[in-house]
């Protein structure tokens, strides 16, 4: 008992320290809480933590969350001696585009290109990647077209490459009833509630996506500032709208896209994670496991563990670094 006492106090108090470095969030960095740095087409907001010399690790969050999805597993892993990078992807936060003239583009192949030049810009040449959601698909590409620069891979509901090709099959009716924010967003009206409703919308995604986490007000304000980047809209609808088609996205990342078009399989070290309880469209573990052709570990959590895993399961996303970069020794 006096032991499991140590722990909950150990990871309150952890907890607490990162909460206390993300808690401001304004683009012009006066807390020096949130960093900014010129990458590719992007000035990009991230947060950062732990010894400058430790192992890289590099955290992506999906939609509709933010960096502080990762408060508590950046504080964790941080103690431990890693040097943490959390991102707020194109859309959120205080990332911006630095022309006005780039297009508020949201297909796949974009977030990744954006990872590499924050890389690039960071002076990162090899990390461990971890993501959820759009992170984990984010995650998940640069594994499988940048192997040399991604020492280990983490990925909540494993494989999510996709293609536009691959996104005209239809599914079986209960699994298009779960996509059905997409076909939402397809339409003008969709584009128009979601601009009008976007902190309600993505606390009902919160909700449905995570039935058993009982997250505060306060936890989902946190979060939610991240959505009044100038760009959140434009991204979250052409994203969507890209996957069916719908808009072609750009020219420079045809190639990309081509090579994700073919499922390409992913070769380094690589840990994947499913919750129990996960209320978004996700994969079955036993589909996508074939994917993993290097050393490969999964993990489904038990315990009502939503679609939000970072934030609601954070010693074993913490954990789950670890083991991929032990895999990758």
């Amino acid at each position: 008992m006096k032991k499991l006492t140590h722990l909950i106090a150990a990871a309150l108090l952890s907890i607490a320290a990162t909460t206390t470095a993300f808690g401001q969030q304004n683009s012009n960095n006066a807390s020096g809480a949130i960093k900014q740095i010129r990458a590719g087409v992007l000035d990009v907001g991230y947060a950062e933590a732990g010894p400058a010399d430790g192992q890289a690790v590099i955290l992506l969050h999906g939609w509709p969350y933010d960096i502080h999805s990762y408060t508590a597993v950046t504080a964790q892993l941080a103690a431990k001696g890693y040097h943490v990078i959390v991102p707020y992807l194109r859309g959120y936060g205080s990332t911006r585009f630095l022309s006005a003239q780039t297009a508020r583009n949201g297909q796949q192949s974009a977030f990744a290109a954006d990872i590499i030049a924050l890389m690039d810009a960071l002076k990162i040449d090899k990390a461990i990647v971890g993501g959820f959601d759009w992170g984990a698909r984010t995650a998940d590409i640069i594994a499988a077209l940048w192997p040399e620069r991604t020492k280990a891979l983490v990925s909540v509901s494993g494989y999510l490459i996709g293609s536009q090709q691959a996104n005209k099959a239809p599914l079986t009716p209960k699994a298009e009833l779960a996509w059905w924010y997409q076909f939402y967003f397809a339409t003008e009206r969709g584009r128009a509630g979601y601009q009008a409703n976007t902190r309600a919308f993505n606390k009902l995604i919160w909700q449905t996506a995570s039935p058993d986490w009982h997250f505060s007000d306060s936890t989902f304000a946190a979060s939610a500032a991240s959505f009044d980047n100038p760009d959140h809209v434009a991204i979250v609808i052409d994203n969507y709208r890209w996957r069916l088609g719908l808009v072609p996205g750009e020219k420079q990342y045809d190639a990309l896209e081509q090579q994700l078009a073919k499922s390409p399989a992913i070769t380094v070290p690589a840990v994947t994670l499913e919750g129990d309880a996960n209320g978004a469209p996700h994969p079955d573990p036993a589909a996508y496991a074939a994917k993993f052709k290097g050393k490969y570990v999964h993990h489904t959590l038990t315990g009502g563990v939503g679609h939000n895993l970072p934030a609601e399961a954070p010693e074993a996303f913490t954990a789950a670094i670890i083991e991929a970069g032990r895999l990758a020794q």
